[in-house]
């Protein structure tokens, strides 16, 4: 690798924060500050976008702006792992600007401005987060990406948001603690906190005590917003936010930092070989193949459909960790390959659960059937990124599980290879009801009873023959709540006036098919180009990397990023 001077990740990084200024100034001309949102984006995408061919190349663009800290320097550094994150989060970042517009224009939300500024502030962080050379630059855009993604998790503003914010920010804040404390630990034991592809040098030499300690801080750091078991619980209660959010929080910035987090401890501090003669590596894989688990059986019971997305993220980035965690070179290009092929499958996925409660309040499962006759386009990206959430050919979920399935026979752990394949069915457990009730029922014969019916599947009270009001109402309408829903209001008071005062749109209207059935749509025709051309880029994202992953660049960044970190070359 050679290194080169450049500005383009700092750069990267101002793009995006610039964006904050400009959207907040152009606040009283919403078009103005769309535009500067989609000015922002693809300023930032096209910067990041310049460096990937270098990078494949072997050059790393380095911004060197000096003494951070006593023996650190404030570094930003595109290296092959970094560009898989930055290119992911710029990239997704333009389509789901497109798509917030249509999504917050057609609820008519309040506080448009924050929303579309706090965006921009995430994914400044994020980009910080990809780019950052050490682990206390690490540290610092990490943090600022909490702070940045809390205005969005609250921008209801109801008593549930503010404490799906709270908890949020006590998750991810004592994550960070534990990050801090590992990086000390770290600094202490080598001296130093800069990545190195292969790991530290000096931590093989390290006091195993130490050296583990360290390792478990860090990973427990940056795992509470890869929402490893048993961290995970903030990241259901964040869907209170807009779905636009949750598509931020699952698939381009969030979660993703989390999981990039445990990538560079992993791949860049320890080592593989480190990792592997200190023993933390199984222990991280068993957690990861326990969450994985657990939170696909969790799911079955989700009747709210964003929530059952939410424990399948849960899920899915710990395919992302074992891979990892098992560390031999094809479970590390499945593990990596896996960020932006669940990236592009959920990012479609919310969208679609977004447009649907745009377009018909429908938040609800049971409430879908025959939905399919109204948003056919929808669901048919529906179906395509579940297709590959659950690992069938042709998607892209396929090509990084066959890598991980290959990956934990060469590890000599063939029990993960179960995992994956019991994971596999879980997934087409709790995403065919879904599909089935959109393309293959009616409202007249549709059946509200889950997939299973005792306790470990499904809503209890709707499987047996209850009333859905009567249900606990954490466990039913846990997101999107007003103001984000419409609410029939009395001339001259707004949305957010009439859902501030005490009743909630859920008292008025829990969705489904209006009287007479669904109104039967053409392809294309169930809302607005800005939310129907982002789920259909979103959903042939997905498509190519499941059919030529090498051309879309993501499968040879990972590749060069396991070539550099074993010598090991696909």
């Amino acid at each position: 690798m050679t290194d080169v001077f450049s500005l383009r990740p700092l750069a990267a990084v101002l793009a995006a924060a610039v964006g904050i200024v400009t959207i907040v100034a152009s606040k009283r001309s919403p078009n103005v500050r769309e535009g500067f949102t989609v000015l922002s984006a693809v300023s930032a995408l096209g910067i990041v976008a310049s460096m990937v061919p270098g990078v494949l190349n072997g050059t790393t663009y380095v911004t060197d702006l000096g003494t951070f800290v006593p023996g650190v320097r404030f570094v930003l550094r595109a290296d092959p792992l970094g560009m898989i994150f930055a290119l992911l989060a710029s990239l997704l970042w333009l389509i789901t600007s497109f798509y917030s517009i249509g999504y917050m224009r057609g609820l008519d939300e309040h506080a448009q401005t924050r929303y579309f500024a706090a965006f921009a502030g995430s994914v400044s962080a994020a980009l910080g987060v990809a780019f950052a050379s050490n682990l206390i630059v690490l540290y610092v855009f990490y943090e600022l990406l909490t702070v940045a993604t809390y205005p969005l998790v609250t921008h209801d503003e109801t008593e549930e948001a503010r404490k799906a914010g709270r908890k949020y920010l006590a998750y991810t804040f004592g994550g960070g603690v534990a990050a801090l404390a590992g990086t000390a630990l770290v600094f202490l034991t080598t001296g130093t906190v800069e990545f190195s592809a292969g790991g530290i040098a000096a931590l093989a030499n390290a006091d195993p005590v130490v050296a583990r300690a360290a390792f478990a801080l860090l990973v427990a750091g940056f795992g509470v917003k890869a929402a490893l078991m048993p961290v995970h619980s903030w990241l259901p209660d964040a869907m209170v936010a807009p779905t636009p959010v949750s598509g931020l929080l699952h698939a381009v910035a969030v979660v993703k930092s989390g999981v990039f987090g445990i990538a560079r401890v992993i791949l860049d501090v320890y080592g593989p070989d480190a990792v592997g003669s200190l023993g933390v590596g199984l222990p991280l894989a068993a957690v990861a193949a326990f969450t994985i688990v657990v939170a696909s059986i969790i799911a079955l019971r989700q009747d709210n459909l964003k929530r059952r997305l939410a424990y399948s993220t849960v899920s899915q980035l710990s395919y992302i960790v074992l891979g990892l965690a098992l560390l031999s070179p094809a479970a590390l290009v499945g593990g990596l390959l896996h960020i932006p092929a669940h990236a592009f499958m959920k990012l479609t996925l919310f969208f679609c659960a977004g447009v649907i409660h745009v377009e018909t309040h429908t938040d609800d499962i049971s409430d879908m059937a025959g939905i399919g006759r109204r948003m056919p386009l929808t669901m048919i990206a529906f179906t395509v990124a579940s297709l590959g959430m659950a690992g069938l050919p042709l998607v892209a979920g396929f090509v990084s599980k066959w890598y991980l399935l290959i990956g934990s026979i060469e590890a000599g752990q063939t029990v993960f290879v179960f995992v994956l394949l019991a994971s596999g069915l879980l997934n087409i457990g709790y995403f065919w009801p879904v599909i089935y009730q959109a393309f293959f029922q009616t409202p007249e014969d549709s059946d509200a009873k889950p997939l299973i019916e005792f306790p470990i599947g499904g809503v209890r009270a709707v499987a047996d023959g209850g009333s859905k009001d009567s249900v606990a109402e954490g466990e039913q309408y846990a997101v999107d709540r007003n103001p984000s829903d419409h609410v029939a209001v009395a001339d001259g008071e707004s949305d957010h006036d009439a859902a501030t005062d005490g009743e909630s749109d859920h008292d008025h209207h829990h969705g489904g098919a209006p009287a007479g059935g669904w109104e039967r749509r053409r392809l294309g025709t169930e809302s607005t180009w800005f939310m129907m051309a982002p789920i259909t880029i979103a959903a042939a994202g997905a498509i190519v990397l499941g059919v030529v992953p090498q051309t879309a660049v993501f499968l040879a960044l990972v590749q060069r990023v396991v070539a550099d970190v074993t010598g090991v070359v696909f």
